[in-house]
């Protein structure tokens, strides 16, 4: 199972609904996520996506890997301030969700999605 790509229609349906919920922070997920912000254009970007795609196959039970293209979908980045490439967001079932920026390695993605299960 690859990672989740997401368009703003499928963020508010399974992450967020910003334009209803304003800046309340609502996850509506049934389990723990990452979601990264990335760039086609970008090398660390390129370098996590077979990592992550990895990791939404190991986890597939437990959480989900979500996707987002900042080119295309330039309003969910403005939301969340995205100014570098990769930015990861790592979202717990329930509480406030976590921000990294760059290219992390496999192990220390893996230690951060086994802190939100």
């Amino acid at each position: 199972m690859a990672a989740i790509h997401l368009d703003k229609q499928g963020f508010l349906e399974k992450v967020f609904d910003f334009e209803k919920d304003g800046s309340q922070w609502n996850y509506k997920g049934d389990k723990p996520a990452i979601i990264d912000f990335f760039a086609t254009w970008c090398g660390p970007c390129k370098a996590i996506s077979p990592v992550l795609d990895e990791l939404a196959d190991e986890y597939q039970d437990k959480a989900y890997i979500y996707k987002i293209d900042v080119d295309k979908e330039n309003e969910l980045a403005a939301m969340f301030s995205i100014r570098s490439v990769p930015t990861l967001i790592f979202v717990p079932q329930n509480g406030t969700p976590k921000m990294a920026m760059g290219g992390l390695p496999k192990g220390a993605l893996k230690e951060e999605l086994e802190k939100l299960l």
